[in-house]
């Protein structure tokens, strides 16, 4: 069958190294015993190095000539190969509801869609390795202080351990992309409650760095409404990118308390 051409508004990029696709198929061994879900399988270019591995393994592709490449190339993957659009998937259904490891060689213009999914479904995804757009792998991996906190870093950060594993060049993809890529491997710490509320959280870390430059004080007022009013705690005095995932607990907390009182 002949290869499949790179469609560039789903995104493709396709791997032609085959040392850095084995590389990113052993990132899963973090968990061993776990099944494994390939979002983006392609042509299989990393999907041949995760077989092997004699492990329960599916793969999700959206599309249609991937598909068939794969169930010719693939047979033993045939009732394992689904054709559908991860980002839609009901994943509670795919292992009877058991923890899974998440990988692949993610589209870029969907990856952090892909990684917010996770965080939706945390308790099911213990770990979650791939291959992104070095600059979005530099934005969840850094720490508070760095210009690339953010959004992604926090909400990510309180759930996750993030490693960046290593950075690969434009030259190994067909087509080649205009930005170098990353590996990256996320694997579930040890937090089981936030310790304040979830969604709240969430607002607060999307509010505040929508406007990054402006102190808590002043970015956090459309949480507030008209009658919020906030005390003189030295915390709404720093940005967004100066606190630690803690920090933005204890800001969603003084924020819950200030809601309540209006």
């Amino acid at each position: 069958m002949r290869l499949v051409k790179p469609k560039k508004f789903l995104g493709q990029h396709f791997l032609k190294d085959l040392s850095v696709a084995q590389d990113i198929a052993d990132t899963v061994d973090a968990y061993p015993d776990l099944p494994i879900l390939e979002v983006g399988p392609g042509m299989g270019v990393l999907t041949q190095f995760l077989l092997p591995k004699g492990r329960k393994l599916k793969v999700v592709e959206v599309d249609y000539e991937s598909v068939a490449y794969l169930r010719e190339n693939y047979p033993e993957l045939e009732d394992d190969i689904i054709e559908d659009d991860f980002l839609k998937m009901n994943l509670t259904r795919l292992f009877d509801g058991q923890p899974f490891v998440l990988t692949g060689n993610y589209p870029y213009n969907i990856s952090s869609q892909i990684f917010f999914k996770m965080l939706e479904h945390k308790e099911l995804i213990p770990c979650c390795t791939g291959m992104i757009q070095k600059e979005v792998a530099e934005r969840i991996a850094a720490g508070p202080g760095s210009k690339t906190y953010g959004i992604l870093s926090v909400l990510i950060q309180a759930w996750y351990k993030v490693e960046y594993l290593f950075t690969v060049h434009e030259h190994v993809f067909n087509p080649p992309p205009k930005v170098k890529s990353a590996v990256i491997r996320m694997t579930r710490n040890d937090t089981q409650e936030l310790g304040c509320d979830e969604k709240l959280f969430k607002q607060v870390v999307k509010t505040t760095f929508n406007q990054r430059r402006k102190t808590l004080r002043n970015s956090i007022k459309p949480l507030l409404g008209k009658e919020g009013t906030l005390t003189q705690d030295p915390l709404f005095d720093r940005r967004p990118e100066q606190l630690s995932v803690q920090e933005f607990v204890e800001l969603t907390n003084l924020v819950a308390n200030h809601i309540q009182l209006i």
